[in-house]
């Protein structure tokens, strides 16, 4: 016992040291991150992009300083979690020490280790979607009913991060239906469950009620801007390149369903696993998705590689199995996370095209991977509208406006002004802008994205005195290069109905 604690101390310590090395220093942080850390401050149940549990986390962030240290704990802990769970599941599957290493390593070394280095709903979503398997499987494993509720409770914490989650249920639901473990239906636990899970979430669906289901409205924009440059074929491909070092574990697991005795009570995991995968291809869903079918199927794939690889010659493979995860996963150390500058990736343009990590949701290949420029120009941003602020006498009846989410989360973190407040009509900062029946906006600082049709700025030189361009991001590997920053200064009339006329139009097309 006290041999595998302390290896799995050490995976743990390795986790987090290995996490803490993954992004260069050149980088800033995710604009995704900057929406979800300023969310801390408008705690709602609800928000038009994601479900409350990210915001609370945030707030939990804000309060101990807002710092990039505490920005980058999280995630790493939820995978951390993640590993800790699959390393309970091979322990209650009779695995032993083998299988405990290789289960450990697998789902360390894997896509989980990119998607916990950002502050996102993602990485609490493969936790959840890990330990509802575990509960599941505890569940058959015991029959005790406290795991159906614990699987009812991790559902709804689940479902309040990410509405991903859904998709477990639909994909285990009929797996289970042809299964003989079927039996559950008839367990009134279930139903109670159910019933508890629905009264934890329905928080969250009377603020998607009270504010037009904007979850839909979101899912629309989703399809139409960004799932209909999604591949069939590459999502399936993804799959394999998520756990590619560890792909031979993967096979043995379904192979373990059928093959394998004391798994084929559980062979309605493989089952889940395959409706929850057609059901996201069918609807072109963007691949990293589906990353938490994957780690509970680690687990039986390295307790059953442990079973067949024992005598003989064959134990000698159990050290090149391991050995094999680590060579595969170094090669992808190079392309899959910002641990080079951007002038280094710049040169390795070849390599990332090989893996189609330049094409980005436009559809069009670019210098550097998307994620990668998502990362870049939001301290240049924020510090030269910092400049442009800190020459504003007048800064009450001033208002930093923004293009997008990204920037305007990027001015509220990175900025000297704690109580700058930039806000924009995108996402949810629309609902997040100054009482504008109380306030008289005066001066504008405009942030507008490249592609702006305006640059001359005539909408807004008949009501404003002084209108110029100030400053531009000059950081040609960010996402946001050539954003524009203005300013427009003194107005000649009242210009708050014009910014309640631009608010209300962008409501009513999510309300539409």
């Amino acid at each position: 016992m006290f041999k595998k604690l302390l290896i799995l101390c050490c995976f743990i310590i390795f986790k987090f040291v290995l996490q803490s090395t993954l992004i260069d220093a050149g980088y800033d942080l995710h604009r995704d991150e900057y929406l979800h850390l300023d969310q801390a401050r408008h705690l709602a149940w609800g928000y038009l992009s994601v479900p409350p549990v990210t915001s609370w986390f945030s707030y939990i962030v804000l309060l101990l300083g807002n710092d990039i240290f505490w920005v980058k704990f999280f995630p790493t802990l939820f995978g951390v979690l993640t590993m800790i769970i699959v390393w309970k599941a091979i322990e209650e599957l009779k695995g032993g020490i083998f299988a405990l290493i290789l289960g450990a390593t697998a789902i360390t070394l894997s896509v989980i280790l990119r998607i916990n280095t950002l502050f996102q709903p993602n990485s609490l979503d493969i936790l959840c979607w890990t330990f509802l398997y575990f509960s599941i499987l505890k569940y058959f494993k015991t029959q005790q009913n406290k795991w159906l509720w614990i699987a009812g409770i991790t559902f709804a914490f689940g479902f309040l991060n990410k509405y991903n989650i859904v998709f477990l249920l639909v994909g285990l639901f009929p797996a289970l239906l042809i299964s003989p473990q079927r039996k559950v239906f008839k367990n009134p636990h279930l139903y109670l469950t159910i019933l508890g899970a629905f009264l934890l979430i329905l928080p969250n669906l009377i603020w998607q009620y009270e504010n037009n289901f904007p979850v839909v409205h979101h899912m629309a924009l989703l399809k139409k801007y960004q799932l209909v440059n999604v591949k069939r074929t590459d999502f399936l491909k993804e799959q394999i390149l998520f756990f590619l070092s560890s792909f031979f574990v993967l096979i043995a697991s379904f192979i373990s369903f059928f093959k394998h005795k004391a798994f084929k009570e559980y062979r309605f995991f493989f089952w889940a696993f395959v409706f929850s995968l057609s059901i996201f291809v069918y609807l072109q869903a963007k691949a990293y998705y589906a990353i938490g079918l994957y780690p509970i199927l680690l687990a039986f794939g390295s307790v059953y590689l442990e079973s067949i690889l024992k005598e003989g010659w064959t134990i000698y493979l159990r050290p090149v199995a391991i050995l094999l995860i680590i060579i595969l996963f170094l090669p992808m150390m190079r392309i899959a996370f910002p641990n080079y500058n951007p002038k280094e990736i710049q040169q390795r343009t070849e390599l990332y095209k090989k893996f189609d990590l330049l094409r980005w949701e436009d559809g069009k290949d670019h210098t550097i991977p998307q994620d990668f420029a998502d990362m870049l120009g939001w301290k240049e941003l924020a510090q030269k509208v910092d400049s442009v602020y800190a020459g504003i006498e007048d800064k009450e009846h001033t208002l930093v406006l923004c293009d997008n989410y990204g920037q305007a989360g990027a001015i509220n973190y990175y900025s000297a002004f704690k109580h700058i407040n930039a806000v924009t009509v995108n996402a949810d900062y629309i609902n997040w802008f100054p009482p504008l029946d109380k306030t008289a906006i005066k001066n504008i600082i405009l942030i507008q994205s490249s592609d702006d049709d305006d640059k001359n700025r005539e909408k807004e030189r008949p009501l404003f005195k002084l209108v110029a361009l100030t400053r531009k991001v000059e950081n040609p590997f960010a996402r946001e290069y050539g954003t524009s920053i203005y300013l427009l200064k003194d107005a000649k009339v009242p210009i708050n109905h014009f910014l309640l006329e631009d608010i209300e139009e962008e409501m009513k097309d999510w309300k539409d």
